[in-house]
């Protein structure tokens, strides 16, 4: 069975499961969304796993398939961008004060990361839309 069919079957199964979940929180009371949250947060556990595993799939079989220099280039690159996001970020932005008197027990550091993570977001879809709006351009004008 080729590889596609079988990510579109899971793809599928995943989406129905969830379709499943939501359906049952919305018909439910308010015991049956809490105890259903617990569902849904195990579902994307499992969907960031498989995602990952996906992701280091790919990433092997573009270093055997002989694109070992460019699939370097992009995880480097991405490598690149995530560093320049934590250094980027300070942790001091909010005062976690307010927060940890609420019992989140939030510290500089989970602070620090938000931060990172968030500022990679930015630069990541910043890119995605030049590279979008370059190809756009590099059409119309052949």
């Amino acid at each position: 069975m080729d590889l596609h069919k079988i990510f579109k079957i899971v793809a599928f199964a995943l989406s129905i499961i969830g379709i499943i979940f939501g359906l049952m929180i919305m018909a439910g009371d308010e015991d049956t969304a809490k105890s259903m949250s617990g569902n849904i947060l195990i579902v994307t556990y499992i969907v960031l796993a498989i995602i990952l595993v996906l992701i280091l799939i790919f990433i092997i079989k573009g270093l055997f398939a002989g694109n070992i220099k460019k699939t370097l280039i992009t995880v480097g690159a991405f490598l690149a961008i995530i560093l320049i996001s934590y250094i980027l970020s300070s942790g001091t932005d909010l005062d976690l004060t307010q927060f940890n008197s609420k019992g989140l027990g939030i510290t500089e550091a989970i602070s620090k990361n938000v931060g990172a993570g968030l500022i990679a977001l930015y630069i990541l879809m910043f890119l995605s839309v030049v590279s979008l709006i370059f190809t756009g351009f590099k059409k119309t004008s052949k």
